[in-house]
């Protein structure tokens, strides 16, 4: 435990909202909140632990924005839920032995072709379309292995979920968005059940930043409601590749080495 400047709790707390807004909209709220941890001195597992914590604050107000306005069916949607859960559970649990640098390696290009396809897709809008995969298989095989990714790494999960929902689910985007947002907060909540048992989670500032977050989440979440695809797409777009800039950014990224940046 360590004693915190007001000047950085309150920084903490601007970009937790800041972080609860975008990811409502868009996903990628942690490239906000986990460097801002680690700038405050935060030790990295402790930085992941009380970033799951304030995160599942972020992800269930806008569940709950989403689900009241009947874009997404809680009931209906539990089996997944718990499927994400799950799978973000044994991510969690395995971190330490998954080869991390081929995540690293890898995620910035996946990151970068997610926002090539919401960019360039033409018709994306808030329409449904004609499903790839079935209910059942699309809740037993692609929902537990983003759950599993967001236990293990983390940094861009809401992207890859609203891509399969898009491409696979046939969902509109702000379908697609509402459902991801729930199944998201599922996969918070299995991470944090692992760090807070390995103690790596510090309760005061996690729940500071989760109320700012809960309020950020409802403010985009109900932004999204009214304007739709015209606000998700630009704002996905831009979030996959600030995201993709960071890791790149990243000195030890396995990617620079092999491109020789």
């Amino acid at each position: 435990m360590f004693d915190l400047a007001t000047e950085t709790i309150l920084l903490l707390a601007l970009a937790a909202f800041a972080a609860g807004f975008i990811d409502a909209i868009a996903g990628g709220g942690g490239l906000i909140t986990i460097p801002a941890l680690l700038l405050a001195g935060f030790p990295p597992v402790t930085a992941l632990g009380t970033n799951k914590l304030q995160g599942l604050f972020g992800s269930t107000s806008a569940t709950i924005a989403y689900a009241s306005k009947g874009h997404v069916d809680l009931r209906a949607q539990f089996p997944s839920a718990a499927l994400a859960l799950a799978g973000s559970v044994f991510g969690a649990l395995l971190a330490t032995v998954l080869p991390g640098d081929i995540l690293e390696l890898f995620l910035p290009v996946l990151l970068v072709a997610i926002a090539l396809y919401f960019a360039l897709k033409p018709n994306m809008g808030d329409v449904d379309r004609a499903r790839r995969l079935s209910p059942f298989l699309f809740g037993l095989l692609v929902v537990p292995a983003i759950g599993f990714y967001d236990g293990v790494f983390g940094p861009g999960t809401g992207s890859f979920f609203m891509l399969a929902f898009v491409t696979l689910a046939g969902y509109g985007v702000l379908k697609a968005t509402a459902h991801t947002k729930l199944l998201n907060c599922a996969s918070n909540l299995g991470a944090f059940v692992v760090f807070a048992l390995a103690g790596g989670v510090m309760w005061k500032i996690g729940i500071m930043m989760g109320i700012c977050q809960f309020i950020g989440a409802r403010v985009g979440a109900s932004l999204a409601i009214r304007i739709g695809s015209r606000l998700i797409k630009p704002l996905l777009v831009v979030t996959c590749l600030a995201l993709a800039v960071k890791l790149l950014a990243d000195p030890a990224n396995p990617l620079r080495t092999m491109l020789g940046i």
